[in-house]
């Protein structure tokens, strides 16, 4: 390949003590963390809103906030819960904990209005093209917009990007897929009217009950038995999480561009496939599809811990938790096969699931990449195994992630200290201000693990 060496002198745009890259629910949760801890912060969001897979991507719910007792994703998870209702309160069950359907343009607004509010500085259109480290310390990140490439210098670094983007070209190490690399598909999610829902939850059947027969019936290329729905978000208004689209790499632009083209022209087969099987669906029409693909996995970041799924399924409690979570274990097959499909139905039903009142710990040492001294992960691309990934990776884990990379950033820029020696008691406490769920947090402090001030060695 040939290649080009590039060099220019640019602008130092920024100077703060916390730069966020990504504005998806765990970027905006830790800018706002991070601004509420007093810290001066920049946010760089490449798209043209905050949000990322929920708005952006027209991913159709908000997955369970909650246990069935517990609010888990409290702090800024509540409150953009709480803001979200009051835009969409037809959208909302009685019961907070059960999944929420997404009003797209109502969630912008709500990180909008979160954000201007805040004393955090951000930019849409804004993307991080490279960072500048040297010893395991980040120096400087560089951004590309309209008006030119910029750099900024922060004392903490916050990779929000879902993808590991900043850690990882800062030297991190980190995992991707299964042991044979392969990957989750993505699914270019969609928007539908003209659903006559009175007259499809009067028959309320699976929505892929009808499938096989369309199989045979040569509706669609591929067999793809997976099929999570259009889910109603209005009068006649439907959120499609239709088209898996296989094979997909989202670190690599040219693999996306195949999965987008590829969503895009199977919209007409589920279009037909509704129309001629399901209630209400005859004269249903396609509105949009989204603007950026819904992606479910790509770098795993290697952090001072990897959460993994033995601690899912012991409920593992850590003493220096941020946080903790239930969400089942929802790992896609990697392509339409109906063994692979049968055993996707086995885990995530029944065996990698939990009852009500049950959750698993999030310890901060998964927050914290090995060998980086000022770089924060948050979001899907935490430091855990491919199980846990298929956990919290949804919505209002990354608030969980997200509040906790925003304290840490605000309190390791505020002590002048590595993200690997703060004081994780210290941190609690501010995280239980914001009205994060600690349950076992307590006030007990040592040096049991290295670079956790706490006398006693951490479980998990």
């Amino acid at each position: 390949m040939t290649t080009l060496s590039f060099t220019r002198s640019i602008p130092m745009r920024h100077e703060v003590d916390v730069f966020v890259a990504g504005g998806g629910p765990a970027g905006v949760a830790a800018a706002l963390a991070a601004a509420r801890g007093g810290a001066r912060v920049f946010l760089a969001e490449g798209h043209s809103c905050f949000g990322g897979m929920g708005t952006a991507a027209l991913v159709p719910v908000l997955l369970h906030f909650g246990d069935g007792v517990n609010f888990l994703a409290a702090g800024i998870g509540e409150e953009i819960y709480r803001r979200l209702k009051a835009y969409t309160p037809a959208l909302y069950l009685d019961d907070p904990h059960a999944a929420v359907g997404i009003d797209p343009e109502a969630l912008k607004r709500v990180y909008d209005d979160l954000m201007v509010e805040s004393a955090a500085d951000f930019a849409f259109h804004t993307q991080l093209i490279a960072v500048e480290a040297e010893g395991g310390h980040v120096e400087h990140a560089l951004c590309a917009t309209k008006s030119g490439i910029f750099a900024i210098n922060a004392k903490i670094f916050v990779d929000a990007t879902g993808d590991g983007d900043l850690a990882a070209w800062a030297g991190a190490a980190f995992e991707k897929g299964d042991a044979d690399g392969h990957l989750m598909p993505g699914s270019l999610c969609s928007l539908w009217a003209d659903i006559d829902w009175d007259a499809a939850e009067a028959n309320p059947v699976r929505q892929d009950a009808f499938l096989e027969e369309a199989f045979a019936a040569g509706i669609f290329t591929q067999h793809d038995r997976h099929l999570p729905g259009i889910f109603r978000i209005g009068e006649r208004l439907g959120s499609g999480n239709l088209v898996h689209t296989f094979d997909v790499d989202a670190t690599d632009e040219r693999s996306v561009t195949r999965a987008l083209l590829w969503g895009r022209r199977g919209m007409a087969e589920y279009k037909r496939y509704y129309g001629r099987y399901l209630d209400g669906f005859d004269r249903m029409a396609l509105v949009a599809t989204g603007s950026l693909l819904g992606v479910r996995e790509t770098r795993r970041i290697a952090g001072d811990y990897v959460l993994n799924v033995e601690d899912f399924r012991r409920q593992a409690v850590f003493e220096d938790e941020i946080g903790r979570f239930n969400y089942p274990v929802d790992i896609h097959p990697h392509r339409p096969d109906k063994a692979l499909y049968a055993q996707f139905e086995d885990e995530f039903r029944v065996r990698l699931r939990y009852g009500k009142g049950e959750n698993y710990g999030i310890p901060y040492r998964i927050l914290t990449p090995a060998g980086l001294d000022n770089v924060l992960v948050a979001g899907r691309c935490v430091s855990c195994d491919r199980a846990i990934q298929g956990s919290i990776r949804v919505m209002p884990g990354c608030f969980i992630t997200g509040q906790a990379a925003g304290v840490a950033a605000a309190l390791s820029a505020d002590r002048d200290v590595s993200v690997h020696s703060l004081d994780v008691r210290e941190l609690q406490a501010r995280l239980q201000e914001l009205g994060a769920y600690l349950p076992n947090a307590h006030s007990r402090a040592g040096n049991g693990i290295p670079g956790l001030k706490m006398r006693s060695p951490l479980r998990g």
